[in-house]
């Protein structure tokens, strides 16, 4: 190897470059999606008002899988021009590839579960359309309009799964009919939602009376699916929760953008957990001498100090904190060009207790931002389990990295931007985040430490639990397989969630395989790759220079990611 440090993957140190022939292929493969699906139009703030949704019928997936043996056929012929190209043919080549795979297995016949399914999303995309003007609010009304016809289709496709025998699990279809009967309640999400706008359409009655109406038939239309899923679809769902070892592969390979030994990956999830509970335990000594886990907990969460009330309490706390990260960040461990600082801390118009992230749409007019969905029942915060979420949700977790690829406009295509990326590549590099602010000192407090180790040891609980549920591994404890009761007690037992949100992350885990385990096998991935870049380049190594060189990449698989920060010192 020569002595000369690698180039920087598609750094922009180079200026702009000129579009090549793949370039013109992803974007216009992102223009095709954002046809045949509005709400990704949404998503990455493209210019247009974007009201439709997505064909969910059986026809229009045919659709979509057509446009997807066209584009990747384009795609296989094109001639690769540079560094960047190689890593946009390999990533779509992968991507697209997967989705055939899907489609050949029948996934999509099936997708119904508590969290991220049609189900969800056809609702989520309104929490990112913008609110602040009265034609923002039409087109509200127009996409509200839309979503019986969503919903229809999405029951089309469900009923074609029952008539192939290809249906999800009875306990995700029990989880969902208790989110659309919420859903569609009388004064439930619709009718908050529009109530927004009665400040904003100046009296306008037409304007007015599209949106009353357009939320009450979206509402009845979360009814008619609630009345499907109970009347047709659960008495014909499968009470069998395990995927089995080949679905449960491929769709671990969906989420990692990498392939890996799921056997290994078990047996190295017990021996993380068990360093996790060991490292947790020995602060909660030091938070309390001679404490335990539950003990330590019980003592931060009486301190006054770290308890806030109320949301708009959180969110301020939330804003504050993320600010003060950016701004002790920014030139010293990252770059973080102007138009990246802006994050915005929000309380979502849900219940549902999950923390998400949001990115900026690709203009940066809309920043990225980080969501909390408060539970109705919730007043009160603790701030020593969330500072570590802070960082994780923003900077210099996804936040960073999401808006470096967004911003790296000048290497990097649409897709590369705002489409591409796998939950590994993405979760991975926010855990990786969590642990390098604890290396930087962020999280010097004990019970802030706590708080990171708290998570990390229910990242490699769910490794453990998600692979042990659905390949049919041996219980622990060794009397017999794992089912719905020792993985409830197992997470129980490693968590400090109440009750009501371990259910819920077990049904999580339960109905979308794969994903959880993404979470600490990515950083385990993202880890591997700092410390192999770090061996190769010896003294000479910066870690600065490293986190630049893989965040400019884009979000792409982890396999890819492996190829892009590795291939420049094959070539030397």
């Amino acid at each position: 190897m020569s002595d000369s440090k690698p180039q920087p993957t598609d750094a922009s140190v180079n200026g702009p470059r000129e579009t090549t022939p793949i370039d013109a292929i992803a974007e216009k493969w992102v223009e095709t999606l954002t046809e045949l699906n509005p709400a990704i139009g949404t998503w990455i703030g493209s210019p247009g008002a974007h009201s439709g949704y997505a064909d969910y019928s059986p026809e229009g997936h045919a659709g979509v899988i057509d446009a997807t043996r066209s584009v990747l056929a384009h795609l296989e012929a094109a001639t690769v021009i540079d560094d960047v190209d190689l890593v946009t043919k390999t990533e779509m080549v992968s991507t697209l590839r997967l989705d055939l795979d899907s489609d050949a297995a029948s996934l999509w016949m099936r997708d119904l579960n508590n969290l991220a399914s049609p189900a969800q999303d056809i609702r989520g995309v309104l929490d990112l359309m913008p609110t602040a003007s009265s034609d923002d609010w039409s087109v509200i009304a127009d996409r509200l309009r839309n979503i019986p016809a969503a919903i229809d289709g999405y029951i089309a496709t469900l009923r074609h799964g029952i008539d192939q025998s290809v249906v999800p699990a009875q306990r995700q279809v029990a989880e969902v009919i208790t989110q659309a009967k919420q859903i569609s309640a009388s004064g439930g999400f619709f009718d908050d939602f529009i109530a927004g706008a009665r400040s904003l359409t100046g009296g306008d009655s037409t304007l007015d009376s599209a949106l009353t109406n357009g939320a009450s038939e979206a509402a009845k239309s979360y009814q008619k699916l609630e009345e499907f899923l109970r009347t047709e679809l659960a008495p014909r769902a499968t009470p069998q929760d395990a995927f089995g070892r080949d679905l449960y592969a491929l769709e671990s390979r969906g989420f990692l953008g990498a392939e890996i030994d799921l056997d290994e990956t078990y047996e190295w999830g017990i021996e993380e957990l068990a360093r996790m509970t060991r490292e947790q335990e020995a602060i909660a000594r030091e938070i309390l001498p001679g404490a335990t886990v539950a003990e330590a907990i019980e003592h931060l969460d009486s301190d006054p100090s770290r308890t806030l009330h109320g949301t708009k309490a959180l969110r301020q706390w939330m804003q504050n904190l993320s600010d003060e990260a950016v701004d002790a960040l920014a030139g010293t461990h990252f770059d973080i060009a102007e138009p990246m600082r802006a994050l915005e801390c929000m309380i979502a118009p849900t219940h549902d207790g999950i923390i998400y992230y949001t990115g900026p749409s690709d203009d940066f007019s809309r920043p990225g931002r980080m969501w909390w969905s408060v539970p109705e029942s919730v007043t009160e915060f603790t701030t020593w389990r969330e500072a570590t979420t802070v960082y994780h949700e923003g900077v210099p977790g996804h936040h960073l990295q999401i808006a470096q690829a967004v911003y790296n406009r000048d290497q990097l295509n649409t897709y590369r931007r705002q489409l591409a990326g796998t939950s590994g590549h993405a979760e991975g590099w926010a855990l990786y985040a969590e642990r390098f602010m604890s290396e930087l000192g962020f999280l010097d407090d004990p019970a802030d430490r706590f708080g990171m180790l708290d998570g990390q040891r229910m990242r490699a609980a769910r490794v453990v639990l998600d692979i042990g549920v659905h390949l049919g591994k041996p219980k622990l404890d060794g009397t017999g397989v794992w089912d719905w009761d020792y993985a409830l007690e197992f997470l129980t037992n490693n968590v400090t969630l109440d009750p009501a949100n371990v259910r819920f992350e077990v049904n999580r885990y339960f109905g979308w395989p794969g994903q959880a385990p993404s979470y600490k096998v990515g950083q385990r991935i993202w880890e591997e790759l700092r410390d192999e870049c770090k061996a190769r380049e010896g003294a000479s190594f910066d870690l600065k220079s490293f986190h630049r060189r893989a965040l400019n990449v884009g979000g792409v698989g982890l396999d890819t990611l492996r190829t892009a920060l590795l291939a420049p010192y094959e070539q030397h």
